[in-house]
This record gives structure tokens, C-alpha cells and sequence, in this order.
């Protein structure tokens, strides 16, 4: 857009404005911009709308299902069948209510991670959102941050990283007049730039991307993606399966002799009528009992919970599924500096070198010059202008700002006086080996080591070595976290590889690593050495310490990793993590670190506490394993629904022995209360094996006994005087025995909380089938599903329920065999 344009938006034009770099936009231009829609906001918000919380929830695949079982019963079933749609009422409402609360609770933590802007307006400088700059405006961009809008650079130089938006992962410098593209991020430098495009007329907004957007999501072998998949095949199975088990049904009860055309008009019609009735009812029940209705609600309720409770431990969870990703987590990737150690480093001596001429005096004049002359955007300057504590005596004609890709920087005070500070053999070059005596004692101590020289010649081109002057070494020391040797034992004892991914020296990292208790510190290598693919998938096998790596290999060791089979979480605070963070199953970022990695992480450490991600692991091992434990009750029933399901489909005329409303009472009892107290108690067990996997050798000895104990009723009815109610009456202890059995093996080991649980639910089991038989008359007649059983059908319950003991102890046996 050209800068003399005009724009439109809202019926208002609005003239462009080529405000000075020093003055900015006016308060009054500015708020004008706000008013009238020139704002840099967000054109597709990551955060859901409330109207898009409950059409999410209502209008579900499984919603329709159920909704159009109730207009089927309504129409041409037993009213009282279509209590069971009360259930899905009560799971959506208590799931939009859930996402609601969670996501104001989460709002405000986010707002203190969401990016922010330095603004000039009538000609100072003030933080605000980023969404709150406008179009014209002018914002000063440093080191870290990410751009939020395309801008024209007007005053300073930077070095942009553009590989969030472009896949180049080259760093570009940007000078007067440049563009810098929303999306990328500064690697290092200052300047002032002119926004020109905001909002939905970004660069970014244009490609459909921002940078949450580029957080990564979690692999798709886990816990809610596998649920997704059941749910899509339950979903695609039961309409034909329904549609069979109706027709099946109907034409078993129906009399030979209606069927051949004998009888009565009369009697033909009512006939016709019952089993019309009994069909929809019966196949209505087996439909409901093979959907998971609450599972899934059950999963998100139990994830939403665990993100709160970690965000009062000042932890922001920005992807929920990275809750299950971390804990299933066995290599943990680390940077050194903001992670290992506290971020802020300090200068522990200077120390000429030999052949150096430069007295001491000399020596911190020059420092003070070189870190006069460049922005404290870093821990390394800041330390620097910290420790020398003067005023630069000159003036640079040119500057260098650090790279992390080049690892030095430079400053030029004349066309043949410039002077490089950075690592030494990144400076030296070949000539490194000369001073490596000197150098590496300091490094093998665990001190940061630069190395300040002398420079004849343009600090913009190729490194000439011969125009190179060492003149000292500056010694730097990060503190070890005093949390860091605690929480690298936790994940070592529980299985996680750590591996530490530095740009520093391998040498320091490695003494670093060792201080802080990291197993393996002393296999170590130089980044340098790793040039190809294949030698990097050979080192991430070998090696526990990289050091002297580049943004682009970090990501490649980060893919290394996950070639192997591994789930990798990546923490880092600099914006040279950024990549290998994007790449990683799980990122996580401390807030004290650059804004971009908190931008592009999955977990955001809010007090850059990293002993924190303890909590996180031991909050997803409890998820996922309760979780794993309530799951299987929602499949035990889904299983021998399925079963008998089939059984009815051979054909062999069989009838399913429970309606809708009769499953009332066992999914209360035996799946909605207890898988509800189980998944959220404590639980911090190692994780192993797949989730599906798990819970399906869970739920098959329960759900294959329920189906026998099922067919053993079924067949007592074919065989003997016993009514359809009755059946179902029998049908409806058998399987919450059953239940009770594996609820009861799922307690063990007993505490006071679960014993509760048993014995409400046998209480409340007791009285509901009191009530569903029409004991005391309290529920209305429509409601009266079961009914009260004779002396000889209670011995044949009792007979089908003692059988059904040894049968679940022998498959249990026969899943533990199978499983060792």
C-alpha cells in the first residue's frame, strides 16, 4: 500500500500519515485509527467465541444421533424411552459451562504473555497490546520480539529470522526502507518502523497464519485423537447395524403365523403395533448402550481441570492436549542459558592474552567503547555494560549486533580500527588451535568465554584471519538454577533423557550440564563437527551435550530425535529456540525469556520457575492414567452392546434385553459417578502403552462377561415362562454385577474414597432399582421400566451373577497372559 494512500474501512477514509521516526502519530490520530477499524486486530482469533463454545458442544455427530433416537422413540416407541436424551442435555450444558469458565480463568493469564508494543506517539515512547497499534503508527522492534504487523523500517538496523512465515531459516538484515513481514521475528538489532499493513491486511493475516498458529500440535497418537478415531468408527458402524437390528427385531416378534398371512385384520394390526413398539424401544437401547456419550465430555471436563489447576501454579497451558504430549515425554531437549541457568549472566574476569600488547587500562576502555556503542539486547551486553560501568569515549560509524547464526559481533570506529566480540573459535578460525591452551581451562571450568579482538578491515564481509588481533579473553558465568539439579533428577529417575542443546562452548555446556546433575554430561560434542543429516541422526544416539549449535541444527536435532521414535519437549527462552521449539511434540517457554518463544510455546513457565514442569508431568501422568482406568467403563458397556448387537444380526431371532431408559440406572451408577471420582483422584504412575490398547484390556473381560451374562438371560427367557420386563429386570442386575466387579478392581488398593464409592453406589444402585420397579409409586408410570422379580427368577439372577465371578477372573487371567 503506498504511503500517500488513502484506505477505507467503516464508510470513513482515512489519509495516510509519514509521521517523523523521533514524534509518531498524535493521540488524537491514533484514536481515531482505533475507532474506525484501523487497528492491528487479529482477524481470525485463536480463542472461540461463546456462540462457537455452544454450537461445538450442541452440535455434535453423536447430539444429531441421540436426538433423532428420541424423535423415533417419541413417534413410534415407549415415551418414558426418551429419558435417556436428559443424560446428553446434562453432559452438553455441563461441557459448555466448563469451557466457558476455563477460558476466562485462562484469559487472564494470557494477557500477561500476550505480546506487547513500544509505540512513539506526540513524541514518547508507551507500551501497549499489539493489538491496540494502528495503522501508521511508529514501533520501535527489538532483539526477541516478534513483528505483529508489516512495517517499513525508517531508522536503525536488525537481523530478521523469517522461517515462521517463509520455512527460511537464513537471517536477514534489515535497513532503512525495508519491509519487515508479519510473523518473523528479530534476531537481533533495533530500529524504528512505519506499520503499514495491520490486521487482516497483514502478511500474515494474508497467508492465514499467525504466530499461535505455528505452535505445534500434539502427534496424532494421542489420548483425544485416539478417542476422535473410536468415536468416528462408532459413529460410521451403528446406523447400518440399527437399521438391521430393527428390521431383525421386528420380524422376530412377530408370530409365524402373522408372517405367513394367517389370522385376524385385528389382530394382525395389533400385533404389528407391539412389535413396531418393542422393536424401537429394544434397538434404541442397543444404540445407546454402543455410544460413548459421556466419554468424551469426561476427557475435556478432566483436561480442562488439570490446566486450571496448573494455572494457579503460574502456568499457562496454550495447548491442551501438550498436558498428555509431556507426560509421555522421554527426551527432554534443553537450552543452557535461561533454563539450566538463570538468564542473567555477570563478567567473572578479563584476562589478557599473551600476545596481546593491550594493557588492562586499555583492555576496559575498549570494552566500554564496544559495549557503549551497542544496545543491551542481551545477557551479554547488559553484563558487559554492567562490569565496566563507563561511558563510551567514542562514537561507532558502524555496528554489528550479535548473531546467534555467526556468534559474533562488531563495532567500527574507522574504516581500519574495528574490533569482533564473540567465541573465539568462530573469530579465530584456524588460528584457534594457537590459543586453545589459553581458552579451553577457562571453558573446561564452566565459564562462558569471548574472545575481544582487533579488526583490519569491514565488519560486514567474510572474516579475514590475517587482519584478526586477539587481544583478550572475557570470562562470563551464568548461576545454576537452584531448582534445575532437583527437577533433572525427577525426570531421570522416571526415565526422560535429558540432553542439553547449546550455542555456547561444548566444553562449558558440558561442565555446566555435570554441575547441575545432568547423567552423561561428559558425552559431549562441537555443533561444528555435525554437517551432514546422517551425521546428526548417529550423534542424537550418542551424545547428551551439543554445544556451538545454530537455530537450524537445533531444529534438526529436535527432528533427529523424533525420527527415532522419541517424544521430544523443547524448552528454551531465545529466540534461537524458537525453531527447535515449533518442531518439538511439546514446547516450553519461560515468560522471563524472549516474546516470541512464549508466542510459539505450548507451555508458557509464567515465573520462569522450571522446577514447574514437575507439576505438569505429574498433572498429565494422572490424567491420562485415571483417565485410561474411567475410559474402560464407558467401553465395557460399548463392548457387550457391540456383542449382542451381533448376536442379533446372525440372525437367530434374539431380542436385545434392555430400552433406553432401562440403561438409566447402570450408567449412573456404574459409569457416570465412579468414572468421575476415579479420574480425578491422584495418580502419578510412569506411563506405558498405548491408551486404546490399555483401556480396551481393561474393559474386554468386564464387557465379554456382561455379553455371557446377557445371552445366559436371554436364553432363560427363550426357555421359560418369563416376561419381557423381567428379562430386562435380570438383564439390568446381571450387567451392574458385572460392573460392580470391575469397579471394584479398578479400587484396588482401597482408601476411604473409594470404599465411599462403593458403597453409595450400591446403595443408590439398590434404591433406583426400587424405583424403576415402581416401588412406593414415586416415579410416574412412563417411568416404570423394570419390575419386581419372582422367588425363582431372583435364584436365576443370582445363578447368571455367581457364574459370572470365575468367568471374569478367567478373563482377566487370560488379557494378563496375553499381555506378559
Amino acid at each position: 500500500m503506498p504511503a500517500n494512500s488513502d484506505v477505507v474501512r467503516l464508510n470513513k477514509v482515512l489519509p495516510r500519515v509519514e509521521a517523523a521516526a523521533d514524534y509518531g502519530l498524535t493521540h488524537v490520530q491514533a484514536n481515531e485509527r482505533l475507532r474506525n477499524g484501523y487497528a492491528n486486530f487479529k482477524p481470525d482469533s485463536a480463542e472461540k467465541t461463546v456462540g462457537q463454545v455452544v454450537r461445538g458442544h450442541v452440535l455434535t455427530y453423536f447430539n444429531l444421533v441421540f436426538f433423532l433416537l428420541g424423535l423415533v422413540t417419541l413417534l413410534w416407541g415407549s415415551i418414558g424411552n426418551i429419558f435417556f436424551l436428559n443424560i446428553v442435555i446434562i453432559n452438553t450444558v455441563i461441557g459448555i459451562v466448563q469451557e466457558l469458565r476455563s477460558r476466562a480463568a485462562l484469559s487472564k493469564l494470557t494477557f500477561m504473555t500476550s505480546p506487547k508494543a513500544t509505540v512513539i506517539r506526540d513524541g514518547e515512547a508507551m507500551v501497549i497490546p499489539s493489538d491496540e497499534t494502528v495503522l501508521d503508527d511508529i514501533v520501535i522492534f527489538s532483539s526477541g520480539q516478534q513483528i505483529f504487523a508489516d512495517a517499513i523500517v525508517l531508522d536503525g538496523e536488525c537481523n530478521v529470522n523469517e522461517a515462521l512465515v517463509t520455512g527460511e531459516s537464513d537471517e536477514i538484515a534489515k535497513t532503512r526502507g525495508t519491509t519487515l513481514l508479519s510473523g518473523s521475528f528479530i534476531v537481533s538489532g533495533e530500529c524504528k518502523a512505519r506499520l503499514d499493513k495491520v490486521g487482516r491486511d497483514s502478511f500474515v493475516a494474508q497467508l492465514t497464519i499467525d504466530a499461535k498458529k505455528t505452535r505445534n500440535k500434539v502427534s496424532s497418537g494421542g489420548m483425544v485423537s485416539a478417542l476422535k478415531r473410536l468415536v468416528q468408527v462408532i459413529g460410521i458402524i451403528i446406523v447400518p447395524l440399527g437399521i438391521a437390528m430393527f428390521v431383525l427385531q421386528y420380524n422376530a416378534l412377530l408370530p409365524d403365523s402373522l408372517i405367513n398371512g394367517i389370522g385376524e385384520i385385528g389382530q394382525y394390526a395389533e400385533y404389528r403395533a407391539d412389535a413396531l413398539l418393542t422393536s424401537v424401544d429394544r434397538t434404541v437401547g442397543a444404540l445407546v448402550g454402543m455410544i460413548p456419550d459421556g466419554l468424551y465430555l469426561l476427557v475435556s471436563i478432566t483436561l480442562t481441570v488439570s490446566v486450571l489447576r496448573l494455572a494457579k501454579k503460574r502456568t499457562l497451558i496454550q495447548e491442551m492436549g501438550c498436558v498428555e504430549t509431556l507426560a509421555r515425554v522421554d527426551v527432554f531437549c534443553v537450552d543452557k542459558t535461561g533454563t539450566i541457568t538463570v538468564p542473567e549472566m555477570e563478567v567473572k574476569g578479563i584476562i589478557p592474552l599473551q600476545e596481546s600488547r593491550v594493557n588492562m587500562e586499555n583492555i576496559n576502555t575498549l570494552i566500554a567503547d564496544y559495549a557503549g556503542n551497542l544496545p543491551a539486547e542481551n545477557e551479554t551486553m547488559a553484563a558487559l555494560q554492567n562490569y565496566i560501568n563507563t561511558a563510551p569515549r567514542r562514537s561507532a560509524i558502524k555496528t554489528l549486533p550479535f548473531s546467534s547464526a555467526l556468534k559474533y559481533g562488531g563495532v567500527s570506529f574507522r574504516s581500519n580500527e574495528s574490533y569482533l566480540l564473540g567465541a573465539p573459535e568462530m573469530i579465530l578460525k584456524s588460528s584457534y588451535s594457537r590459543y586453545k591452551d589459553e581458552i579451553e581451562p577457562h571453558s573446561a571450568q564452566g565459564f562462558r568465554v569471548l574472545l575481544l579482538a582487533h579488526y583490519d578491515a569491514d565488519i560486514d564481509g567474510e572474516l579475514i584471519e590475517r587482519r584478526i588481533t586477539p587481544i583478550a579473553l572475557i570470562l562470563l558465568n551464568n548461576r545454576i538454577r537452584p531448582e534445575a539439579p532437583d527437577t533433572f533428577k525427577f525426570f531421570t529417575k522416571q526415565g526422560v533423557r535429558i540432553v542439553v542443546i547449546s550455542g555456547d562452548n561444548p566444553m562449558t555446556v558440558a561442565q555446566i550440564a555435570h554441575d547441575a546433575g545432568i547423567v552423561g554430561a561428559d558425552r559431549y560434542i562441537d555443533a561444528t563437527q555435525l554437517t551432514t543429516e546422517r551425521q546428526i541422526r548417529r550423534a542424537v544416539k550418542e551424545f547428551i551435550v551439543f554445544g556451538r549449535v545454530t537455530p537450524d541444527q537445533k531444529r534438526k536435532l529436535v527432528r533427529a530425535f523424533k525420527r527415532e521414535g522419541h517424544t521430544v519437549a523443547m524448552t528454551g527462552d531465545g529466540v534461537n529456540d524458537v525453531l527447535a521449539m515449533k518442531d518439538a511434540n511439546c514446547s516450553i517457554a519461560m515468560a522471563s525469556g524472549s516474546e516470541v518463544a512464549s508466542q510459539v510455546a505450548d507451555i508458557v513457565l509464567l515465573d520462569s520457575d522450571f522446577s514447574a514442569m514437575t507439576q505438569v508431568v505429574m498433572e498429565g501422568r494422572r490424567v491420562i492414567n485415571n483417565l485410561q482406568r474411567s475410559a474402560s467403563l464407558f467401553i465395557m458397556k460399548n463392548i457387550f452392546s457391540f456383542l449382542f448387537a451381533g448376536l442379533i444380526t446372525i440372525p437367530i431371532q434374539a431380542l436385545f434385553p434392555l430400552e433406553g431408559m432401562q440403561f438409566t440406572l447402570y450408567n449412573l451408577m456404574v459409569i457416570g459417578l465412579p468414572s468421575f471420582v476415579l479420574a480425578m483422584e491422584p495418580n502419578f504412575n510412569i506411563l506405558r502403552g498405548k491408551f486404546l490398547v490399555n483401556v480396551f484390556r481393561r474393559a474386554i473381560p468386564a464387557g465379554v462377561t456382561s455379553f455371557i451374562a446377557l445371552v445366559a438371560v436371554f436364553i432363560l427367557y427363550t426357555f421359560f415362562d418369563i416376561s419381557i420386563i423381567a428379562m430386562s429386570t435380570m438383564s439390568v442386575i446381571a450387567i451392574t454385577f458385572v460392573g460392580f466387579m470391575m469397579i471394584f478392581r479398578l479400587c484396588i488398593p482401597f482408601n476411604p474414597m473409594r470404599i465411599v464409592l462403593m458403597v453409595v453406589m450400591l446403595v443408590g444402585f439398590i434404591i433406583g432399582l426400587a424405583l424403576f420397579s415402581g416401588a412406593g409409586e414415586i416415579l410416574p408410570q412412563e417411568f416404570v421400566r423394570l419390575t419386581t422379580l419372582s422367588g425363582g427368577q431372583i435364584g436365576w439372577t443370582v445363578a447368571v451373577c455367581a457364574t459370572s465371578i470365575p468367568i471374569f477372573m478367567l478373563m482377566n487371567s487370560l488379557i494378563k497372559q496375553k499381555r506378559s
